[in-house]
């Protein structure tokens, strides 16, 4: 199988910024040193993707290394920038039986409004209905090419703040494109960069002391997983590879989609259970009582009435470790509106940013210096909001569990929208832009991918492992993803 081995050939180690979520990650042990090789620049573009997604793996991988320290078998950490990029991108590389998954509905896009544009996504039918009754789009619009020009014509004909607000206000998942000072001025977007990227607050009520292991650094701890689409089920499925338990729960009313399940379904369980209904609250309450951690990615305050908040959850387990993350942060105007990357990357002015006048050279595009007849907006090349997001869940689950014994449990709360105020904070990327093939995005394809493969209940699979290696050896799922919904409420 083609790596990016090189024998014989040392990469050179790039000079790679830290994020600010260093205060909140990192403790001053030796053990948290973690070597990154690789090149600086792999997708090119104008803002430092490459930076963003090489320092939440980076952050994974010392904290990695300091819960393996603690537990008494101290391992060496190391990634490489290509592998990291080719994680961010597992989707893209992800063969089910040969066949490719399929990444959006057709709904979900950009559409030209009256004084702007706006992107809604729509790849879940609650969604899409959502978006349908908003719009005056009739719901039983089985055909996608006619239910895309129906919402193109009713988008159109409205400006784009109004699109926002009555897909919003219908329950569906829209944005207005702003720029990155609209988005600062914008009543949520301020409160954001104040902000810690990663906030983590103990119990400071001392917890049970970590087991030593002579496995995995994770091994014998239980993860509880309520997470949903990518940046929770990023984070846990690292933590499984790792060699946690993880249990993923889904509702049985809201399925998650196929190929979503089987892209994050490494290295977990999969469940499914009305939380409502008292027999399988009961259930989850004896999973919690035995758990070590608890991920959720619903809206803040979804969880609430269930008492599955972290304020609920840690009165009652003051040594557990629970990790919150959402679209726009748990407070503020927009604290409990729906989101995803794509979506924030909107909001927040990281698709202006991205901006492109159709018809450059050679197949591509180039980025204009302002709006026009010709211009439309972009995206980043790869979803690094949901992953970056989901790599810093993972880091600050395994500092929690780290200092348990000393300070009891705690939670950690990861907000998309923060992600991406730290992404347009770091700046343009060092370095030349790498070269593209035409056609192609730049940097998409300069190397294969470090693929793996194995059997599973949907037939071969061919997969991006995990980017980190562990004391010299690439790290790898322990079990491929499990038929959705097959397993028990049970540990």
């Amino acid at each position: 199988m083609t790596t990016y081995d090189t024998p014989g050939r040392p990469e050179p180690t790039a000079q790679w910024p830290e994020l600010s979520s260093a205060p909140a990650l990192r403790s001053d042990d030796a053990a948290a040193v973690v070597t990154v090789t690789g090149p600086r620049r792999i997708w090119g573009g104008p803002l430092d993707v490459e930076a963003l997604a090489v320092g939440s793996v980076r952050e994974a991988a010392r904290a990695t290394a300091a819960l393996a320290d603690r537990r008494g078998v101290p391992h060496r950490l190391s990634l490489d920038s290509r592998h990291v990029a080719a994680a961010f991108d597992d989707f893209r590389h992800l063969r089910v039986a040969g066949r490719a998954p399929e990444a959006w509905a057709p709904l979900s896009t950009f559409y030209p409004a009256a004084d702007g544009w706006v992107r809604v996504h729509a790849n879940y039918p609650h969604h899409r209905r959502a978006l349908l009754a908003a719009l005056g789009v009739p719901a039983d619009q089985a055909d996608d090419g006619a239910a895309r020009a129906a919402v193109a014509a009713a988008v159109a004909a409205l400006p784009a703040h109004t699109v926002e607000t009555r897909v919003r206000a219908a329950g569906g998942v829209a944005a207005a494109l702003r720029t990155p000072a609209q988005w600062r001025a914008h009543e949520h977007g301020r409160l954001v960069p104040d902000q810690p990227l990663v906030d983590v607050a103990r119990t400071e009520a001392p917890g049970p002391a970590l087991a030593s292991t002579d496995g995995p650094p994770l091994a014998g701890l239980r993860v509880l997983d309520l997470t949903r689409v990518l940046a929770g089920p990023t984070a846990t499925r690292l933590l499984g590879a790792l060699g946690a338990d993880v249990l993923r729960i889904d509702p049985p009313d809201n399925p998650e989609l196929p190929d979503q399940h089987l892209d994050t379904g490494f290295a977990k369980r999969s469940a499914v259970a009305d939380l409502t209904d008292p027999t399988a609250r009961r259930r989850l309450d004896d999973l919690l009582a035995a758990a070590d951690v608890l991920v959720t990615g619903y809206r803040p305050g979804a969880l609430a009435g269930l008492g599955l908040d972290a304020e609920a959850v840690l009165a009652r387990r003051p040594g557990l470790v629970v990790a919150e993350l959402s679209a726009w942060g748990p407070t503020g105007p927009w604290g409990r509106e729906r989101g995803f990357d794509s979506i924030v990357q909107v909001a927040t002015g990281i698709a202006h940013v991205y901006g492109t006048r159709v018809g450059g050279p050679a197949g591509r595009q180039d980025r204009a210096a302002q709006e026009g007849p010709a211009w439309r907006p972009g995206a980043l090349p790869v979803q690094a909001l949901d992953f970056a997001t989901g790599y810093l869940v993972a880091a600050a689950v395994m500092r929690l569990l780290a200092g348990r014994a000393d300070r009891g449990g705690g939670v950690a709360r990861v907000a998309l929208a923060r992600v991406a105020a730290e992404l347009l904070g770091l700046g343009a990327p060092a370095g030349e832009e790498p070269p593209a093939e035409p056609g192609a995005t730049p940097g998409a394809d300069a190397a294969p991918p470090p693929l793996r493969r194995c059997a599973s209940a949907f037939g071969d699979l061919e997969y991006v492992p995990p980017p980190l290696a562990v004391d010299g050896a690439p790290l790898d799922y322990p079990a491929p993803p499990a038929p959705y919904g097959s397993a028990a409420l049970e540990w």
